[in-house]
């Protein structure tokens, strides 16, 4: 371990030349002391006082007769290999698109169809061009990011009919355009009804002047 120096290393071998126990266990604490002051960032971890008597320990190339308050490791423990990692299966080759983006399309999918799901959707396929520019350093074009988007969805959002994003716009409000001009198209009769009965009323009126 050089990160503790030659000097520490000297002192265990001191230690252990010690004649009682007592001896070394008071040089061993002063020892632990002197590694803690040479590396004071191992303070910022949890347990540091343990890992400082493990590595007290490996120093003495595990041949220290000393009382710690820790037991310490075996050569076979600290020769064992840790276990693998399981990583998150997240998207395969899309893992450049981060785990808020799985996120926000299964919540994209739990809405029900309307404005709210249509402008998250939205959201989603701009965000994914943003990370696949920045990750790949390279210009996308929304026809790859749409394909990504119905993988990733399991064909769930399937935007692939559209040319571009701009033209998303037009998807995504061509429904709600139609319900307004539905709307639009009653109102518009019922102002010439109103209109139509206008003139009766003017003449109406005429004629109540007249018998005047």
């Amino acid at each position: 371990m050089p990160e503790y120096g030659r000097i520490i290393q000297q002192l265990v071998e001191r230690c252990k030349e010690l004649p009682t126990k007592e001896e070394r266990n008071e040089m061993a604490m002063a020892i632990i002391d002197f590694m803690g002051q040479r590396n004071p960032q191992l303070r910022d971890e949890e347990n540091y006082k343990h890992k400082l008597w493990d590595h007290l320990f490996i120093l003495a190339n595990h041949d220290l007769d000393v009382d710690s308050p820790y037991p310490f490791p075996t050569m076979e423990q600290l020769a064992e290999k840790p276990k693998r990692m399981e990583y998150p299966k997240l998207q395969g080759d899309f893992k450049f698109y981060g785990k808020s983006i799985l996120q926000l399309i299964e919540k994209a999918i739990e809405l029900e169809t309307g404005d709210e799901k249509e402008a998250l959707i939205e959201v989603i396929a701009n965000n994914m061009k943003k990370s696949y520019n920045v990750y790949n350093k390279e210009h996308v074009t929304d026809d790859v990011i749409f394909r990504h988007l119905k993988e990733l969805s399991e064909n769930r959002l399937d935007l692939t009919g559209i040319d571009s994003l701009e033209k998303s716009k037009i998807y995504y409000t061509s429904n709600n355009n139609n319900r307004n001009n539905n709307n639009n198209n009653r109102n518009s009769g019922n102002n010439n009804n109103n209109n139509k009965n206008q003139p009766n009323k003017r003449r109406h009126n005429n004629n109540h002047k007249n018998r005047k």
